[in-house]
């Protein structure tokens, strides 16, 4: 029989009026009965989450941090657990699962370092006349209620970057989890309390996006919403939350420019892990790759050949790189992309098949660039490659995008490496590296429709937080 996770909602379990059965994404079992909120109970912990506020706004920065250092010793101590549960809901392999678990206790762990550097800043006030005598600086103050709704493919990770700069700032949280993977978020609703976070500073409520989203940015005691998911849905939340703060992480097709002279044997690996670690499920995915005409047929015969070498398998088997795709309408979106992709003059180099509920690796070439593999977020694994004979061609090319996220470029040239950095239109430019690189203390975010704010566990605070300048006259 089939576990049943009820809502935490103010530190209690609570019963919903409905359940959904989970299943493996890989192997269609069920995992577990999921229950549903409704808009009363997204009210309800909304409510609660303010009630806690009102005293946990007042916890010093070392009680904050105390916590979640604790919880990122329990999820450390317990990390396999976390990542066959990454495993068996995301069907993410078990390797990638257990990269994931570090990152989370890692950026747990910097949440706990940044609770205790929230510092603001003297301002010299007698810069300007009629400053003499007054001493001002600025605070930063915690907001208050913070929704979060998260993504399916990093069910720890990402819900961490929400979740450990909320605490650290001393805000309280409402978290939806992506519906198809809400058993992370519910077990780290123990691990919290396990770590001495009072009640009702973090509820959980699994459930419909569509049914959640107005009581989840509406309600007047919502004071900050952050989102990562899709352009669309992006679009729908920054039009309910009003003036509300918003971090909004959406879509990416990220580009990785390969320039003349790059030794071919130091990026085939890398270009390979980015383009189809967790099947291209990854919001700084490579999805176009252009390479310049010198390399182009050496690295695109070489990457074919690399590609073929990934292992379709089981995601708890060791050896696995390739998995189910999240869900059947993945799938079908992915297919119907591939098809229209072809019929349009694209060459399918390798992959394309389908095996269950997998989508073989799939490596294109002459891909024309109206087509939707080029022009949106494909969130699956299949890669775009062009050859181009200017760096500037590459650049126009990288950045004739509605998506501005992150960006790579491989160049042994420092002049034609800081060229590029400037005239890439994305939030981040990985120099010598792959788009795909992201570390948890960096400051994370996109340009264009990629999104608004910033993540990266510093910056995270900083947006969900108040500054406040205060003056104070000390004489005549």
């Amino acid at each position: 029989m089939t576990k049943k996770w009820k809502l935490w909602i103010g530190g209690k379990w609570r019963e919903p009026k409905d359940y959904e059965t989970l299943t493996n994404p890989h192997t269609e079992e069920e995992l577990a009965e999921i229950g549903q909120a409704e808009p009363a109970d997204a009210v309800e912990a909304v409510v609660e989450a303010h009630r806690s506020f009102q005293k946990f706004r007042d916890y010093p920065a070392h009680a904050r941090a105390r916590i979640l250092a604790k919880a990122a010793t329990i999820l450390e101590e317990r990390s396999d657990e976390c990542a066959k549960i990454i495993a068996k809901e995301g069907a993410k392999s078990i390797r990638n699962a257990r990269e994931e678990m570090s990152r989370t206790v890692q950026t747990y762990r910097f949440s706990a370092e940044e609770a205790k550097r929230n510092y603001g800043e003297r301002i010299p006030m007698d810069a300007a006349e009629g400053g003499e005598n007054r001493f001002g600086y600025t605070r930063r103050t915690p907001l208050g209620v913070v929704t979060a709704i998260t993504p399916f493919n990093f069910p720890f990770n990402l819900v961490a970057h929400k979740v450990g700069p909320a605490i650290a700032a001393g805000n309280s949280i409402v978290l939806k989890p992506a519906e198809q993977t809400p058993l992370s978020s519910l077990f780290l609703a123990e691990v919290f309390k396990e770590a001495g976070l009072p009640a009702g500073v973090l509820n959980v409520i699994p459930g419909k996006g569509d049914v959640l989203s107005e009581e989840l940015t509406k309600h007047p005691y919502v004071k900050k919403v952050t989102f990562t998911g899709s352009v669309e849905v992006g679009h729908t939340i920054q039009q309910q939350a009003g003036f509300r703060k918003l971090t909004l992480e959406l879509g990416s097709n990220s580009p990785f420019i390969i320039d003349e002279g790059v030794d071919i044997d130091k990026v085939i690996e890398r270009s390979v892990q980015g383009a189809f670690s967790f099947n291209g499920q990854v919001c700084i995915s490579i999805q176009r790759i252009y390479v310049h005409q010198s390399l182009y047929e050496e690295f695109l015969e070489r990457f074919v050949t690399r590609t073929k070498q990934l292992v379709i398998g089981s995601p708890m088997d060791e050896k696995t790189n390739i998995t189910a795709v999240i869900s059947k309408k993945s799938l079908e979106r992915l297919q119907n992309w591939l098809d229209e992709a072809v019929q349009e003059g694209a060459n399918v180099e390798c992959g394309g098949g389908v095996q269950g509920n997998v989508m073989e690796p799939t490596v294109l070439t002459n891909v024309n660039r109206d087509s939707k593999v080029f022009r949106n977020e494909i969130f699956g694994p299949m890669v775009c490659i062009f050859p181009f004979d200017t760096l500037d061609e590459a650049i126009d090319d990288a950045n004739d995008s509605r998506y501005g996220l992150n960006s790579g470029v491989m160049t042994p040239s420092l002049e034609r490496a800081f060229y590029a950095a400037e005239r890439l239109e994305t939030g981040g430019v990985i120099v010598n590296d792959i788009p795909t690189y992201r570390i948890d203390n960096m400051p994370y975010g996109g340009w264009k429709d990629s999104g608004v704010g910033r993540e990266g566990v510093k910056y995270a605070m900083r947006e969900m937080m108040e500054m406040k300048f205060i003056s104070i006259k000390t004489g005549d």
